[in-house]
């Protein structure tokens, strides 16, 4: 059987950073699942930069099934995880189903990839306290109240996490990603 990788993510995802992880893993040959908090059809959107705005603006994107519900994942049948950004952290993080995957994940030291807003997932859980991360850099202050030490950097590697801030951040982070997955989940 081919080595599994979860995605966890919800509605209001980022598209590219729940299908930029999704199908450059495949690429690689993992067996790629995405998990929601229920199954149904996911509505992704697009965070993008425009010159005249404070912030980034957002506009709907892709749309995508989930593969499984929370409550339908065991967390020893996947080797990794990947948790996007995009708005769905802020109200997922309350979802006690997926908390007890992150859980199961950060307690076997399994590799997690995260970028963006994602690592409000794993504040929630107090897994980030004493480790180095990224994050979208308005996320600086949340890093660094869940005891993490921020780095405002493409991609961020401690252990088996790796973080980083944004979907331009892409390449070097799944490369990093990768990395990790060869040495601690290799491709069966």
């Amino acid at each position: 059987m081919p080595t599994k990788i979860l995605i966890v993510t919800g509605d209001a995802a980022e598209s590219l950073e729940v299908l930029y992880p999704y199908q450059r893993l495949r690429e690689e040959g993992y067996e790629v699942h995405i998990a929601a908090p229920t199954r149904k059809t996911l509505r992704f959107v697009v965070h993008d930069f425009e010159p005249g705005y404070d912030t980034y603006t957002e506009k709907p994107g892709y749309t995508w099934p989930a593969d499984l519900a929370f409550a339908e994942v065991d967390p020893g049948a996947y080797a990794a995880l990947v948790i996007p950004g995009g708005r769905a952290p802020e109200y997922l993080r309350n979802d006690p189903e997926l908390r007890k995957i992150l859980k199961a994940f950060f307690d076997a030291d399994k590799p997690v990839a995260q970028i963006c807003h994602g690592p409000l997932l794993t504040a929630a859980i107090d897994s980030l306290r004493g480790r180095r991360v990224t994050a979208y850099p308005a996320l600086e202050p949340d890093m660094q109240a869940a005891g993490a030490g921020f780095q405002d950097a493409e991609t961020v590697v401690d252990g088996t996490l790796v973080s980083a801030r944004a979907w331009p951040d892409h390449p070097a982070w799944m490369r990093e990603f990768i990395n990790v997955l060869r040495s601690e989940a290799p491709v069966d």
